[in-house]
């Protein structure tokens, strides 16, 4: 489907309900998908306040649901911004140490030996957030870690807990 904006909400839903409809058609007719699943009941991604991280007025920050990797995280601006180069240099700013902050305790908590800063806003429509992707030990460094295959989350509400706990305590 190329030009979902001549439907209603209410019918692009039913459309993903019956499998016609997929975050690839929403974006490719210029609707931001991550705008449309907070507008919609979480009807794309899911709700994910079992994996949210932290939240305040600017950002949400949550482990994936399809990770590439153990730990992996996103944050996510709550305004809409297509990419990083229409974010204004205060939110800028704060996305950068949130995500700095957020790094170093996926490091600690999941013992990574290093943690990837990726964002990739790409096609007709997107919504800013940057990916934080652990690599472990036993993992090749370079680029290719931000392709491995996902595969599906598996809660582990103690280590979920601990960046919880040690997110609210930073300040930005």
């Amino acid at each position: 489907m190329n030009d979902l904006k001549k439907y209603s909400d209410e019918e692009i839903v039913e459309l993903i309900k019956k499998g016609e409809v997929t975050v690839a058609d929403i974006v490719d007719s210029g609707i931001c998908p991550t705008c449309f699943d907070k507008g919609n009941n979480h009807v794309l991604y899911g709700n994910n306040e079992d994996k949210m991280i932290f939240e305040d007025d600017d950002f949400e920050c949550f482990l994936v649901g399809n990770p590439r990797a153990e730990g992996h995280a996103a944050i996510s601006t709550k305004k809409h911004f297509k990419d990083m180069m229409e974010i204004d240099d205060e939110i800028c700013k704060k996305v950068f140490l949130l995500s700095k902050k957020l790094m170093i305790l996926i490091k600690e908590i999941y013992k990574a030996e290093s943690v990837y800063l990726c964002t990739m806003c790409d096609g007709p429509m997107n919504h800013f957030h940057v990916q934080l992707i652990p690599r472990y030990s036993f993992e090749k460094r370079g680029s290719k870690n931000f392709v491995k295959p996902r595969f599906d989350y598996k809660e582990n509400k103690e280590k979920l807990n601990q960046l919880r706990e040690k997110m609210l305590i930073v300040k930005i």
